[in-house]
């Protein structure tokens, strides 16, 4: 197949474009710079509202992966409007144009989030929306994919979870400190952590594509944990001590209340209903198993 990917340079993009290109896939990268000469690229500008149209013609299939980071940065005002505008934004602007097109893609794979559901509670795809900033958020952001679904494009909502893998996210940000035998348990430790393997991750959106699935989706281990099991766990498999739990006072000054609240002390267990339903299979579905593979240890 022919797959455009947005987001092709971030974490879940480069390993999915590399995943897709070992299959004898061709992958063709939604750029916001010129294309190189010569490569599987398209330029396209979400803000401007601009995209190369007629270099998508054609294409078999669409993954949109493309928004600005949710975890790395204060949530100022003007931050937050980037969260939401990067991903409303792109999602309108790509849904549309595949609408238009003469030859469209058969799917499109778009992103989403687990924080959809809000917090606290165990949620499946069945489940309404929660409330709070995340979960605003994650309803526009679905809500833009409308004109591909009305178009006849089977649409996936990839609805994932929190990502692991040292390359990048939570956990690469986390191990320094476990290294150090500083990690521990954030607040009461007792908050569900609705996890995944990047390698699954990757999986999970192959398996959207040639599905026939389409909607919700939640992308995440069905053996959820606790924020305490998740820090024993990472310091037994780096062999490393967990007992001082990390002063919430840090995190509240660096990224304020409201992103401590919603990213950190979240309670969230959700169930991948969908994707198990359909037959996927997870490659590390327990937590120790898949930080060992992914730590090397």
């Amino acid at each position: 197949m022919d797959i455009a990917i947005t987001g092709a340079s971030g974490m879940i993009g480069t390993e999915l474009t590399a995943s897709l290109s070992k299959a004898g896939h061709r992958v063709v990268a939604l750029v916001r710079r010129a294309p190189k000469a010569g490569s599987d690229e398209i330029r396209w500008d979400p803000a401007g509202g601009t995209i190369d149209a007629a270099s998508l013609e054609g294409i078999d299939a669409v993954v949109h992966l493309a928004g600005a980071g949710i975890g790395d940065k204060r949530w100022t005002d003007e931050r937050k409007k980037l969260v939401l505008d990067s991903r409303v934004d792109g999602t309108t602007l790509i849904a549309t144009t595949l609408a238009g097109l003469d030859r469209k893609p058969s799917v499109f794979v778009s992103a989403s989030a687990i924080g959809f559901y809000g917090s606290p509670g165990e949620f499946d795809e069945s489940s309404p929306p929660g409330s709070g900033f995340l979960a605003d958020v994650t309803v526009a952001w679905e809500a833009a994919a409308q004109p591909a679904i009305d178009a006849g494009i089977r649409t996936p909502l990839a609805r994932t979870g929190i990502v692991l893998s040292p390359k990048g996210g939570s956990l690469k940000t986390q191990l320094p400190l476990f290294k150090l035998g500083l990690g521990g348990k954030f607040g009461p430790g007792t908050q569900w952590l609705s996890w995944i393997s990047l390698a699954d991750e990757v999986r999970a959106l192959e398996h959207l594509l040639t599905s026939d699935l389409s909607g919700p989706a939640n992308l995440c281990s069905p053996n959820q944990v606790t924020n305490e099991t998740f820090t024993k766990t990472l310091g037994a498999v780096l062999n490393r001590p967990t007992f001082i739990p990390v002063p919430l006072f840090g995190p509240k000054l660096l990224f304020g209340q409201e992103f401590v609240d919603e990213m950190i002390l979240a309670s969230q267990k959700i169930a991948p209903t969908v994707l198990l339903a359909d037959g996927f299979e997870f490659e590390t579905p327990e937590l120790e198993p898949a930080l060992r593979k992914m730590l090397g240890r």
